[in-house]
């Protein structure tokens, strides 16, 4: 049996494309790439031998079995674990809304499906809702309508895009929004359902929706709050 993970991999921007190439000759062809800037104090940077420099940031979707092959490889090919390479995690995935976009994340990737663990008891969950820039508003509306709070709308460009027509049947912009929702655990089907049939693959935005477990959280007290009966 396997486990849906979310691998996150952060680099140098000067290297992303060596890292894209390498994902590529793994069979992750279908990546989501953004940028970021290192933030770590001066004497974690010089530990690790990092500087303050623009990021990468590359999200793909793979199973726990995959991990170990590409675990290896980016020590021994990628050299990870030089420092000022990087840093590659994974966290489990909780669900995905609907096969079509289970098929396109995995490339149709067979995989067994394990038994819910103790992780996704949680109070919590991530959405993270991937669409066609512009639509972040209709997504957060949405979502709004059964009582999601605010979300964080990231840009992103999406890799693999000629794998949409077959998994998908539909065509997909290389320009990406990333829009994060934190969730009550027991909100999260009817929010991704809402999020699905309003600004889903049917729709202009393009969405795939899928979660991620919170294992903790800070700031929720007025959330919690507004949704008390």
């Amino acid at each position: 049996m396997s486990r849906l993970e979310m691998m996150v991999t952060i680099t140098d921007r000067s290297i992303s494309k060596k890292f894209l190439s390498f994902y590529n000759e793994k069979g992750l062809e279908v990546s989501f790439i953004t940028l970021g800037k290192g933030t770590a104090g001066s004497e974690i940077l010089d530990y690790f031998g990092l500087d303050g420099t623009e990021k990468s940031v590359f999200i793909h979707i793979i199973t726990d079995d995959m991990w170990l092959d590409i675990k290896r490889d980016l020590q021994r090919k990628m050299n990870i674990d030089v420092p000022g390479i990087g840093i590659a995690f994974t966290i489990p995935l909780s669900s995905i809304g609907g096969k079509k976009a289970l098929n396109y994340l995995t490339e149709g990737r067979s995989f067994v499906k394990e038994e819910e663990s103790e992780l996704k008891e949680t109070k919590y969950e991530l959405l993270i809702v991937i669409a066609n820039q512009g639509y972040s508003e209709l997504i957060m509306d949405a979502a709004r309508q059964v009582h999601a709070a605010g979300g964080t709308v990231i840009h992103a460009k999406g890799t693999g895009i000629q794998k949409a027509e077959k998994f998908l049947g539909v065509s997909l912009v290389a320009e990406k929004e990333l829009v994060l929702i934190v969730v009550k655990s027991e909100m999260k089907n009817n929010i991704m359902r809402a999020i699905m049939d309003k600004a889903g693959l049917e729709s202009k935005a393009k969405s795939i929706v899928f979660s991620l477990p919170v294992t903790g959280t800070a700031g929720m007290r007025m959330m919690e709050e507004i949704l008390e009966p």
